[in-house]
C-alpha cells in the first residue's frame, strides 16, 4: 500500500501551531484533539518544524518548569522526518524505525498533505491481517470458491 492511500482513508491535513505559541498552549491543543504531534508554521503557512509530546518532555527535562512558557519555535524539531504520498508503507515504517519517531510528515512535492503515525501503520497492518485471516477461513471452508 502507498502512503497516499492511507492519507485518502484517514483524510489529509495537519494541525499546525504558530511558532510563538507556548508549550502549554500546544499541550492543551494535544489534549483537546487527542493528538501528540503538530506542525509548527509561520503565519504564511510555511512549516518550520514539528513538535511532539516527546519534544515537550525533552524540553521539561532540559529546562525544568520554565519550558512550559517556551515558544514552540524554541523546542520544535527542525530535522523533520518526511515521506512522499508515492512511497510504499514499508518506506514510512523504515523512516520511523531509523529516526526513532512515531510521526512522519507526508509530502506531495513541496506541500505537506498530512501525517502518517505509528498508529496509522498498526491500524493498516491489523486490517490487513484480519482480511488475510478471513480469506484463509473462506478458502478452507470453501466460501466464495465455487
Amino acid at each position: 500500500m502507498f502512503v497516499g492511500e492511507i492519507m485518502k482513508n484517514k483524510g489529509v491535513g495537519v494541525i499546525a501551531v504558530n511558532r510563538d505559541q507556548s508549550m502549554v498552549e500546544v499541550l492543551r491543543l494535544f489534549r483537546e484533539n487527542n493528538i501528540g504531534f503538530v506542525v509548527v508554521s509561520q503565519s504564511d503557512g510555511e512549516y518550520l518544524g514539528t513538535l511532539s509530546e516527546r519534544d515537550c518532555c525533552n524540553a521539561v527535562a532540559e529546562y525544568g518548569a520554565a519550558a512550559a512558557m517556551m515558544r514552540a519555535a524554541d523546542i520544535m524539531n527542525r530535522n523533520v522526518a518526511t515521506c512522499s504520498t508515492g512511497d510504499l508503507l514499508p518506506v514510512a515504517m523504515g523512516i520511523m524505525t531509523r529516526r526513532r519517531t512515531r510521526h512522519v510528515l507526508v509530502m506531495d512535492g513541496d506541500n505537506v498533505v498530512g501525517v502518517v503515525s505509528i498508529g496509522d501503520v498498526v491500524k493498516h497492518r491489523l486490517d490487513e491481517a484480519e482480511r488475510t485471516e478471513q480469506d484463509l477461513q473462506d478458502y478452507i471452508c470453501g466460501n466464495r470458491y465455487h
